[in-house]
């Protein structure tokens, strides 16, 4: 399988967070509350979201405004969330012992977080 990598335009930084150790469907809860926000307040979100996992997604955000900053030279202030997509990751599978010698499946599931970051036209 190859591995297709998504060109961006020069507007636009990224930053990814692999290994968070939740399941796609929680955190794609809480990348949609930053989706197209701009950075000052999808960190406020994040910062008083009750989620655990809104910390982990707070400081892929973060990475991705210093990189736009420090390797771009972009403004930190004029930043938004062009997008923040969520992906599946490999899924640890453990068991469960159960009545009479049997045992059930439990799948603990692992995900990844792509923030984008563009600069906006002020």
């Amino acid at each position: 399988m190859a591995n297709i990598q998504k060109t961006l335009p020069l507007s636009q930084v990224v930053a990814t967070g692999r290994m968070l150790r939740v399941s796609p469907q929680k955190l794609n809860l809480v990348a949609a509350l930053i989706r197209g926000k701009d950075i000052a307040d999808a960190i406020n979100i994040l910062t008083f979201s009750e989620k655990r996992i809104a910390r982990d997604v707070l400081k892929v955000l973060r990475t991705a405004m210093h990189n736009a900053e420090n390797n771009f030279g972009m403004d930190g202030s004029s930043l938004q969330v062009a997008e923040a997509y969520v992906g599946k990751n490999l899924s640890m599978k453990r068991f469960r012992a159960r009545a009479r010698g049997r045992a059930n499946r439990i799948v603990k599931p692992f995900s990844q977080i792509t923030i984008i970051v563009q600069e906006t036209a002020d």
